[in-house]
């Protein structure tokens, strides 16, 4: 280690030695520990983290070569042929890009393509919203709902720290994990009444009255992941007036938009009741579901301010935020939300085939109470058609929800939720069999 090269030059193994002497009094010994004799990175002290409850399901469920085995743990739309769906209007929407020589492949800005910008906007608070006229909405392209989450949470980091954002208990798990990887405080507020198998309105209620004034409360907007419960509109007029008078900051998480009842207008009730209510808002937005782009990540971020002043200011800012995130987002699943949504014959078409699969997944639940009934299954499963959207929180205990898996083979998530997505024809009697032992026998 004390030759040189034909230069005079010490050899990097020598020079490796004595920056390590140097630095050894200031750096951790674990952190010397990771440079090998051979000067690569040793990284043997990383421990391997855990599977994704729902990815890692999804793992195991490849992995099976069992012939009944059935995927209900993931959240993506299946035909009833138990095969991925690219909408018609998809396809006709990419043809029209391809043919389109006025596309390029350069970058977006920061914030996105400003022209899909403003039609998810429309959709979002509605073609008459005041706020869209008075230019009050801020709105950022993102990468699906997960970034705008993502986006958000930075952005309430950094201008309003220390702010709790309040969560439903129970909720999509990512919602709590994003809040902890920004280093944003996040507090549980009641919402499943597990005896009844229905909304908690009056914990709910109790929680969101009894957090600090101008606290941040994320409310599922449409299909409540994973519970399938919503409030009806009268339950969200209450919720309103309780966030309105602590002045509450209410974060909708909107992934099921046209995806839940099947109509957009009635997916969005609640966020445009709000919003019209002038009660502060964010809004997640995302095209997976209702639009079946799940590769693509196409989302937005929404913020309303109090003028368009303060819209330019915050966008500026998140500009900035985006720029050391990820730079700016990707083209291809924005280009094709905004050909749908400006087109009003691929609009049309769209909203039929989100019906389409809508009423698919409300037959699946109807089919699937009935075959539970049939077989005398113990217990009430009326909620399996009173719940909405592609989840059903079925009840069904861990150790319950473990045997479905280790017995069965259906792949679903331990704390007992089924995507209905994954009930087909073809298997939803032997989901319901399956169902039946486990009640009687676990």
């Amino acid at each position: 280690t004390t030759k040189t090269d034909s230069g005079g030059n010490l050899t990097f193994r020598k020079m490796l030695s004595r920056t390590s002497s140097l630095i050894a009094g200031s750096v951790p010994r674990t952190a010397l520990r990771a440079l090998s004799v051979r000067g690569f990175a040793d990284w043997s002290h990383v421990p391997a983290a855990p599977l994704d409850p729902i990815l890692g399901m999804s793992q195991r469920f490849q992995a099976d070569t069992d012939p009944r085995k059935v995927n209900v743990s993931i959240g993506a739309y299946r035909t009833d042929e138990g095969k991925p769906l690219v909408l018609n209007v998809i396809k006709k929407a990419e043809k029209l890009l391809l043919d389109n020589d006025s596309l390029n492949k350069e970058y977006l800005p920061q914030r996105g393509d400003v022209t899909y910008a403003q039609l998810c906007q429309k959709m979002l608070f509605g073609e008459d919203s005041a706020l869209l006229k008075e230019g009050r909405v801020a709105t950022a392209q993102t990468l699906s709902g997960t970034g705008a989450l993502r986006l958000g949470a930075e952005f309430v980091k950094r201008y309003a720290p220390g702010t709790a954002v309040y969560i439903s208990n129970p909720t999509w798990g990512t919602h709590n994990s994003i809040m902890d990887q920004a280093g944003v405080p996040y507090k549980p507020y009641r919402y499943w009444d597990a005896e009844n198998r229905n909304l908690n309105l009056a914990g709910m209620l109790e929680d969101l009255g009894n957090a600090p004034e101008g606290s941040i409360i994320m409310l599922h907007a449409a299909a409540h992941n994973p519970t399938g419960v919503d409030p009806t509109k009268e339950q969200w007029d209450q919720i309103m007036e309780v966030c309105k008078s602590k002045k509450h900051i209410c974060w909708f998480d909107s992934a099921y938009q046209g995806f839940a009842t099947g109509c957009l207008e009635k997916d969005a009730y609640a966020q445009r009741k709000f919003a019209d209510a002038g009660l502060s808002l964010f809004i997640s937005q995302s095209f997976a579901k209702n639009f079946g782009l799940y590769g693509e990540r196409v989302g937005t971020f929404n913020l309303t301010c109090g003028s368009a002043e303060e819209v330019k200011n915050v966008m500026s800012q998140m500009d900035i935020i985006i720029r050391n995130l990820y730079s700016n987002p990707p083209k291809h699943g924005a280009n094709i939300v905004k050909t749908v949504l400006s087109d009003p014959a691929l609009y049309q078409e769209w909203r039929d085939e989100l019906l389409a699969m809508s009423l698919r997944i409300q037959e699946m639940r109807k089919v699937l109470y009935d075959e539970l009934v049939r077989l005398e299954t113990p217990g009430s499963w009326t909620h399996i058609t009173s719940q909405i959207g592609m989840f059903s929180f079925t009840g069904l205990s861990p150790e319950q929800s473990k045997a479905m898996v280790e017995k069965h083979h259906i792949y679903m998530l331990g704390n007992g939720r089924v995507s209905m997505a994954g009930v087909t024809t073809g298997n939803v009697k032997y989901i319901a069999a399956a169902i039946d032992d486990v009640v009687r026998n676990f």
